[in-house]
């Protein structure tokens, strides 16, 4: 995926996105980080062509995404969204199900193919014993990981989102993180993501673009950009940068 010069405004008086211009690696995590309102969640919108630019262009295997049918960019790519909804007395498996609708062909039913790929997804995410649960019945990381199994179902090589872990607790954040880690490490799914904390980030991210008042910033590997001097940049915080061999690199905040 590429992205050339997109600028991007919600109305006249602000610029949202301002010539954004990056290069998503097939095969890797890339995570966007920066702080509040920065146009990280817009960007990825962008990217995603539920907001289209008023300049710029984002291309995937050589064609403008808004070039593409709904159905053709569908399958290309898949959307776990900060904020879902879904009735709550419907099943796991039945939400899941939803994400073979653009490869469904009218007045048929389920194919082999479907079946095989809600299999798969319902696996990777650990819910087989929760296919039949209905979504009420469910803990929000659980919710979460439905959401995600769903996404998997359309059977893309790229998917999105949009900050996976808000409102999980510390265990549930890991576990939604480790399984994109699986995702990405055993089925060569490529992911990018939007995430508040910097040090989950930096632990699960093969590459940051970093975003501050609609710009890009910085990118690059956590190791190459992440410093005392550059978190200070982004986030106006003063902290400590720490690599150990148990943890890896990882950032203590020291005060304003």
């Amino acid at each position: 995926m590429e992205i050339s010069k997109v600028t991007f405004s919600y109305n006249q008086k602000k610029t949202h996105l301002k010539e954004v211009s990056t290069t998503i690696q097939n095969g890797k995590i890339t995570t966007i980080i920066g702080p509040n309102g920065s146009g990280k969640s817009t960007l990825l919108n962008v990217m995603s062509n539920n907001l289209v630019p008023q300049s710029g262009e984002v291309i995937i295997d050589g064609k403008m995404i808004q070039m593409y049918s709904a159905k053709e960019f569908a399958k290309k790519l898949a959307v776990v969204h900060q904020h879902n909804e879904a009735p709550s007395d419907m099943t796991v498996e039945k939400l899941i199900s939803y994400g073979r609708i653009p490869h469904k062909r009218i007045f048929k039913g389920k194919s082999a193919e479907d079946e095989a790929a809600i299999e798969w997804a319902i696996t990777c995410t650990n819910l087989l014993d929760k296919r039949h649960a209905t979504l009420d019945e469910l803990s929000g990381g659980e919710r979460q990981r439905v959401w995600i199994a769903m996404s998997l179902a359309q059977k893309t090589p790229i998917l999105f989102l949009d900050e996976p872990t808000t409102y999980l607790d510390m265990y549930h954040q890991f576990e939604i993180l480790e399984l994109v880690k699986g995702l990405n490490q055993q089925h060569n799914v490529t992911i990018v993501m939007v995430l508040h904390d910097l040090n989950q980030a930096i632990r699960y991210s093969d590459y940051l673009l970093v975003m501050k008042q609609g710009e890009l910033i910085m990118d690059g590997r956590p190791e190459d950009i992440i410093h005392d001097k550059s978190v200070k940049e982004i986030y106006g915080v003063n902290v400590l940068v720490k690599k150990e061999e148990a943890s890896g690199l990882y950032v203590v905040p020291v005060g304003i």
